[in-house]
């Protein structure tokens, strides 16, 4: 199984943290992981790497690199998660 992920919006933040995003899911789910540019790919076996899986794998990197108020998780339109930038909507007051 193959789960792909753009990261093209966490490359702004920080040009390493698409680099840590590598290791940390070769850490956690010992499978074949390959970076191209922006888009990270999950290779491994069925039951080890399932887009679910890995969606929660994304999550706890957010929040282990305190980016979870600025960043979300979602589907994208190719089959793919993407992670995203959270809109900020200012209180009028």
């Amino acid at each position: 199984m193959e789960v792909k992920v753009n990261a093209s919006e966490l490359k702004r933040e920080k040009a390493d943290l698409i680099k840590g995003l590598e290791a940390f899911l070769k850490e956690k789910t010992s499978a074949d992981v390959e970076t191209e540019s922006e888009m990270v790919r999950v290779k491994g076996d069925s039951d080890a790497v399932t887009k679910k899986y890995v969606k929660v794998l994304l999550k706890k990197f957010l929040h282990k690199q305190e980016l979870t108020a600025t960043y979300r998780v979602i589907m994208d339109k190719d089959n793919a998660l993407k992670v995203k930038e959270r809109r900020l909507y200012e209180e009028d007051e």
